[in-house]
């Protein structure tokens, strides 16, 4: 925790001989600075006790506390603002009065002059007052409503020295807009001169400021349109105009008038009636007008990230979502918490509901709704769980992380709020108001610190200590707990995640946290300790999916982070995590089960206003920000599936024979080794100075001993089948002709790229693997088969364990393997499972019985009889010329028999086979009595040879073989 901020601010006023207490938050401005208020109590001996109300204004960025105005009595105020010059301070009362609205507004428009008297009811009043003038001018703007009222100034690029503006929201009624003219004849006092009004909104149920983008959201009642159609159809039938809730964005300018950027139609639950409007929030930190019955806050990023998000309560028995009153409900019920989060960047929605929650728990249950970094929004629900929704622009949301509780946020706190990043925001108002106002602010400032002192004197320390503890967590959103004002910083550390990964059983959380950590946090450490994670239990069903969100989120990290400019926009075009996006999770948090779902949003462009269409045409802001990426989840254009180029894999590698092929029909390098020009996967995260992804050592050779690799073949077929998808739609759409059109070097490059990223990330995989089975290459002294033998049972089961479950990850993703995988993985089988399993897995083609393998399992079985019938039952399984191959090389008479018989037949059937020089078989001892002719007769061989001598000629005929073979079987060699 940062600390309490009251007790920090009450540590500035060590000057003042006062007593402060009831410290309340009441705005934040643009520049992040923070409105306070107090209740002071003179503590002086000689004066008589006296309390009054305080308002300050507490800079952030400087860690300064500036008294604005002290009043001369206890005053409820409840929210407040002050303008960009700080010349203007404007606040709202809360207090109690028998008499509400004298002058309201129907839904017509028409205006109600008849009283409406209550007793002892809250009313609502809003004062400004002149901080520069001697006379601390107030000015009462008449506005005493029993509907909630805020006030807010608008803060300009430009400010201007002789007008402001500010407006007025008053819930159910209107939303003023007021401007103030200034007397700038007299430069030291700089009076209000005048002071319009004009209304801007009428009868809305909703409004929320958005500070930093001058944006006003507001909720209101709009007319459905009917068709002529449907007029026609219904002629019969009362009229009753509809209407549906709409949320509607006001964007200001500086000199233009302002413009309705955004109109969303929403679908709430049942509003209620403006007779029964709840229980009013007095909360201001985001400032929004708003009751109980409605609890919606709207969470944008100037970068474009606009998300409306929705929290509410519902009975599962009622089939539409009904508020709920708590005059309905009892202790004992149980409702549905759940909360929307509609973003609109990415047209969609993410649901998330938790059902059967006690009345009494859910009442209390507060989400807060935060930025997180610049890819993900953190849902905080204190006490229950934490939700980390991934929002960022680069590619649709489909890896959320729920866990439990924050370790970090206290136990006590109850509703956090967060306050606005200094530094993501890039705040620039006080040094616009520093440089255009020159002679304005210092002179308020000046004349408030000489009446008040109460400014830090040490400032530079004061920043180092306090400043440096607001501002540590850059990235992580900091926020304030109403109720105590405990400052909390949201952070998740890796550790909390990587103990979520430890005791998580859901696979969709597992799987979000490896991309968070492949893709946005771009940690290798973390990679390899999640990894060594999975191996502690290798034989779960689930290891292998999270093996292919690895190879699939490293890949696609290494190429994001090494594209070229001119290419960025085929990104969208590649896989980058293996979940489905508007696929329905159920995940079990503590004692809650959580359900996330999707649900797609249509035309979302139509309710966003065009750039084209807004009064300074292609200006550059949220909302043309907004409006571009609207256009790239617009365009529909479907992502690289690696289980296409599984599905060719599976067909072309059933008659892949590397035998036959020659490197010349392969697009790689005659000497066998990927001319990769990407860096390794730790090179690609951006991980140089890490020694432990920098080393690419397997344990084993890198070598294939066939003329044409499996890995070229697999190589070949993603890099044809990934240009071929990226010049069908990597070409063809709007928003590509508008950024540029992608020229074939731009796809070839692509295309390259990620085949490349995907060799590096599938040797970087197979080494952290063995790592997580303690066999370090770097470590052992032998590679290989030598290796497979000197390792203990122990080991040697998790590795094949673990190897098993990468190899069937590689076939689902169609990744190339590392040559020398396929033999050493066919050899770790054979030394870890028994030969019957072995014998399905080999038949399974699960193992490749390569040459240099199959020589090792021949030389280990021996020649005993049951030695033989296995060293003949593989190789009946081996591809004929492979088998021939070894044959030669077998010094045993059943090899001799067979290679005599295959020549016979080559010679009975008519192909012509020359005869080549052979190693025979002198080691074997025969009497040859059967075979040779005798005195009175010819022998069987003599028979058999002349039959063949009339098939072929005497050159083409191996007389030992055939001579050597016959006399070998008449001996009993088995």
């Amino acid at each position: 925790m940062a600390g309490n901020l009251a007790a920090k601010l009450c540590s500035s006023l060590h000057d003042r001989a006062v007593k402060a207490e009831q410290w309340k938050l009441l705005g934040q401005e643009k520049d992040g600075s923070l409105l306070v208020g107090w209740i002071e109590e003179n503590c002086a001996e000689d004066e008589p006790m006296r309390s009054h109300s305080v308002i300050g204004h507490y800079d952030r960025a400087k860690d300064n506390l500036q008294v604005l105005h002290e009043f001369s009595q206890v005053l409820n105020i409840v929210q407040a603002t002050i303008n960009q010059c700080h010349t203007l301070l404007g606040f709202v009362t809360k207090s109690v009065s028998p008499v509400v609205d004298q002058t309201s507004l129907t839904d017509s428009g028409t205006e109600n002059k008849m009283p409406q008297l209550c007793e002892d009811s809250e009313v609502y009043q809003v004062y400004v007052i002149e901080l520069c003038s001697s006379t601390k001018d107030l000015h009462n703007l008449e506005l005493e409503r029993s509907k909630q009222v805020r006030i807010q100034f608008l803060y300009k690029q430009r400010p201007q020295r002789d007008s402001d503006k500010f407006l007025v929201l008053i819930h159910q009624e209107s939303v003023m807009l007021y401007t103030t003219y200034f007397d700038i004849s007299d430069e030291e006092a700089n009076s209000v001169k005048e002071l319009n009004s004009e209304s801007l909104v009428r009868t809305f149920i909703w409004a929320q400021w958005d500070s930093v983008n001058q944006v006003l959201y507001h909720i209101h009642h709009r007319r459905s349109t009917t068709s002529l159609v449907t007029e026609e159809a219904s002629n019969s039938q009362p009229k009753t105009p509809g209407s549906y809730p709409t949320l509607s964005g006001l964007q200001f300018h500086d000199d233009l008038p302002h413009e309705t950027v955004l109109n969303i139609p929403l679908n709430l639950p049942q509003l209620p009636g403006s007779n029964h409007c709840g229980t009013y929030e007095d909360d201001v930190i985001p400032l929004r007008v708003h009751d109980c019955s409605l609890d919606l806050i709207v969470v944008s990023d100037p970068k474009g990230m606009v998300c409306i998000c929705h929290h509410y309560l519902y009975r599962p028995e009622n089939q539409v979502q009904d508020p709920i009153e708590n005059s309905c409900l009892s202790d004992l019920n149980t409702v549905h918490f759940a909360y929307s989060v509609t973003v609109l960047h990415h047209s969609c929605v993410i649901h998330c509901v938790v059902p059967g929650i006690p009345w009494v728990r859910a009442k209390l249950m507060r989400p807060t709704f935060a930025i997180y970094g610049d890819h993900h929004m953190v849902v905080f629900v204190q006490g229950s769980f934490t939700h980390l929704l991934e929002i960022g622009v680069t590619h649709e949301p489909c890896c959320h992380i729920l866990s439990g509780p924050l370790t970090c946020v206290p136990l006590q706190s109850s509703y956090l709020v967060p306050l606005l990043d200094l530094n993501k925001n890039h705040i620039d108002a006080n040094s616009n108001s520093n440089n255009s106002n020159n002679s304005e602010r210092p002179r308020s400032m000046k004349a408030s610190e000489s009446r008040t002192n109460t400014n830090t004197k040490n400032t530079n320390s004061a920043k180092s200590d306090s400043y440096g503890g607001l501002m540590n967590s850059i990235s992580n959103p900091l926020t304030v707990d109403l109720p105590t004002l405990d400052l909390v910083p949201l952070i998740i550390p890796a550790d909390f995640l990587i103990d979520v990964f430890r005791k998580e059983t859901s696979v969709e959380v597992r799987l979000g946290i490896l991309h968070y950590f492949l893709i946005h946090r771009n940690d290798p450490d973390v990679v390899i300790e999640l990894i060594s994670i999975i191996a502690q239990k290798p034989r779960l069903l689930s290891v292998a999916r999270l093996l292919e969100e690895i190879l699939i989120s490293g890949s696609y990290a290494a190429v994001q982070k090494n594209l070229p400019a001119d290419a960025q926009q085929l990104i969208s075009l590649l896989p980058f995590t293996t979940m489905q996006n508007s696929s329905n999770t159920e995940i079990k948090v503590n004692d809650l089960t959580v359900t996330l779902s999707h649900e797609k949003l249509w035309n979302t462009s139509v309710m966003l206003l065009s750039p084209q269409q807004r009064l300074v045409p292609y200006c550059n802001d949220l909302w043309t920000q907004l409006w571009d990426q609207l256009g790239k989840c617009n365009s529909d254009k479907p992502r690289f599936k690696p289980s296409q180029v599984a599905e060719k894999l599976m067909v072309s590698l059933a008659c892949y024979q590397p035998e036959a092929l020659s490197r010349s029909s392969t697009p790689m390098s005659p000497s066998g080794g990927f001319a990769v020009t990407a860096a390794s996967l730790g090179e690609l995260m951006g991980c140089r100075g890490n020694n432990k992804m920098l080393d690419s050592n397997l344990p084993f050779v890198e070598v294939e001993n066939c003329t044409a690799s499996k890995q070229e073949h697999v190589v070949s077929v993603n890099l044809r089948e990934l240009s071929m998808h990226l010049l069908k739609h990597g070409t063809q759409t709007s928003t590509m002709r508008l950024q540029g059109i992608c020229t074939p070097l731009h796809l070839h490059a692509m295309a390259t790229r990620h085949v490349a990223a995907q060799l590096e990330t599938s040797r970087s995989l197979c080494q952290m693997l063995c790592r997580a089975s303690s066999v370090d290459a770097k470590t052992e002294q032998e590679q290989g088969f030598i290796l497979i033998d000197q390792l203990d049972e122990a080991r040697r089961s998790l590795l094949f364990t673990l190897l098993e479950r990468y190899r069937y990850a590689i076939e689902s993703t169609a990744f190339p393997l590392p040559q020398g995988f396929t033999s050493f993985f066919t050899y770790l089988g054979y030394r870890s499972l028994k030969y019957p399993t072995f014998l399905q897995y080999v038949q399974r083609n699960v193992f490749e019985l390569q040459v240099d393998v199959m020589k090792v399992i021949m030389a280990d079985s021996g020649d005993t009889k049951d030695g033989v019938c296995r060293k003949l039952g593989l190789l009946s399984l081996l591809p004929r010329s492979r088998a021939k191959r070894l044959l030669n090389q077998w010094l045993h008479p059943v090899s001799l028999m067979l290679r005599a018989r295959e020549h016979a037949t080559n010679i009975l059937s008519g192909e012509i086979s020359q005869c080549r020089g052979r190693i025979s078989q002198h080691h074997i001892n025969h009497n040859g009595l059967a075979a040779f002719p005798s005195a009175d007769r010819l022998s069987p061989l003599d028979t058999f040879l002349d039959l063949l001598t009339a098939k072929a000629s005497l050159t083409e005929l191996d007389f030992g073989l055939l001579i050597e073979a016959t006399v070998t079987s008449t001996e009993d060699f088995l």
